[in-house]
C-alpha cells in the first residue's frame, strides 16, 4: 500500500507538505499541491479511513437530513442540491449519511441516529423546522447547516427567494403585463420571503393587486396546484399573468390552462420557479436557482465548521437567474 512517506520521496517534499497537499490546505502553493495530488493518484494512494478516524477522532461522514412527504429526492431540485453536496463532501474526503427514523429497525428519533452513526456534522435540506425532532437536533452538539431556513445562530445557506420574486415581477411588468397573479407554496420561510418580494415589487411599480389574485397551493404538488389554476383562471376580472409556485407545478398549471382553453401566451402568460431541466427543454419562462452553489458551499461551510469546531454563524445568500422563455407576452 502507498504511504504520504511514498509520495514525499517521490515529490522530494516533507511528510508534512503533503499531508496538506492531500487534505487541501492553503498554506502550500497552488503549484506543488497539485503536483503532489497528482503524483499521489498516479502511485494509487488512498485514504486509510480507519487510521485517519483514530488520529482525528473523526468518522469522516456528513449526515443529510432530507424529511419531505411529497416530491422528495425524485424533484430535480433537490435532486442536483444533494449531488452538489456530495460531491464537494467527497472532495473533501468526506462520505454522505441519510438520517432516517431507524436503527437496526427499532424506530428512533433523528437525534439518536445521527449519534449512533457518530457523524461529524449534518445538512437539513428540506423537513418541518418548527418540528421537536428537528430542533432538538439544531440545538444537539453536532455542527449543523440549514438550506433555505434560517434558525437564530446557526449558519444557512438560502437561495434569494425575495430578490428571485421581484426580478419576475419586474420582468412581467416590462412585458406590459399589469394584472398579475402569484399562486404561492404553502407557509413556510421560504413563501415569506417570495410573497415579500412579490408585494415589494409591485409597491415599487405602483400595482394595485386584488386579494383574489393571490392564491395558496402546495409546492411540488400538481393537484394542489391545478385547483388554484382554475381559481386564478375563471375570475371574471383574469389577470394576464400568473406566477407559479415550482416548475413541477408549473407544468400542471399549463395544462390545466390548456384544457380551459387558453392559450399560453397568447391569452396568458405563465412564469414559473426552480429552472429544472424539464422547464428549459420546454422553453419556459422560469427563475432558475443556482442548485450547484446551494449544495456546494453548504458542504464547504459544513468542513469548515467542523475543522474550526465552530458550531454557530449567519447565513449565505446564493443569487439565481430569471431564463426568458416562450410562455410571457409581451403586450401593450
Amino acid at each position: 500500500m502507498v504511504s504520504i512517506k511514498d509520495i514525499a520521496k517521490k515529490c522530494k517534499v516533507s511528510v508534512a507538505t503533503v499531508s496538506k497537499a492531500l487534505n487541501d490546505k492553503n498554506d502550500i502553493s497552488l503549484l506543488t499541491k497539485r503536483k503532489i495530488q497528482k503524483v499521489a493518484r498516479d502511485m494509487g494512494y488512498s485514504v486509510n479511513v480507519s487510521a485517519r478516524a483514530l488520529k482525528t477522532n473523526r468518522t469522516y461522514n456528513l449526515g443529510v437530513l432530507f424529511a419531505d412527504d411529497r416530491a422528495g429526492l425524485s424533484h430535480e431540485y433537490f435532486s442536483l442540491i444533494l449531488e452538489s453536496f456530495q460531491r464537494e463532501a467527497e472532495r473533501n474526503g468526506y462520505d454522505i449519511t441519510f438520517i432516517n427514523h431507524a436503527i437496526a429497525g427499532v424506530k428512533t428519533t433523528y437525534l439518536k441516529h445521527a449519534e449512533y452513526r457518530k457523524l461529524d456534522g449534518i445538512v437539513i435540506m428540506t423537513a418541518d423546522f418548527e418540528n421537536k425532532e428537528i430542533i432538538d437536533l439544531v440545538n444537539s452538539k453536532f455542527p449543523v447547516i440549514v438550506l433555505d431556513h434560517i434558525y437564530k445562530n446557526i449558519p444557512a445557506v438560502v437561495s434569494d427567494n425575495t430578490v428571485g420574486l421581484e426580478e419576475i415581477v419586474h420582468y412581467a411588468y416590462k412585458m406590459g403585463h399589469r394584472k398579475i397573479a402569484y399562486i404561492h407554496g404553502e407557509d413556510t420561510k421560504v413563501t415569506i420571503d417570495r410573497r415579500s418580494g412579490f408585494h415589494r415589487a409591485c409597491m415599487q411599480l405602483g400595482l394595485k393587486i386584488p386579494d383574489e389574485y393571490i392564491v395558496g397551493s402546495k409546492y411540488h404538488d400538481i393537484s394542489s396546484c391545478v385547483r388554484a389554476t382554475k381559481k386564478v383562471a375563471s375570475l371574471k376580472d383574469r389577470p394576464t399573468c400568473i406566477i407559479f409556485p415550482d416548475d413541477y407545478s408549473y407544468i400542471g398549471g399549463l395544462e390545466t390552462l390548456n384544457r380551459l382553453g387558453l392559450s399560453v401566451p397568447d391569452d396568458i402568460s405563465c412564469i414559473g420557479y426552480d429552472g429544472i431541466n424539464m422547464a428549459k427543454f420546454m422553453n419556459l419562462t422560469t427563475y432558475e436557482q443556482n442548485t450547484e452553489a446551494l449544495g456546494r458551499i453548504a458542504a464547504k461551510r459544513l468542513i469548515e465548521m467542523i475543522n474550526d469546531d465552530v458550531k454557530y454563524g449567519d447565513y449565505t445568500i446564493i443569487t439565481g437567474k430569471l431564463l426568458k422563455g416562450k410562455t410571457v407576452k409581451k403586450i401593450a
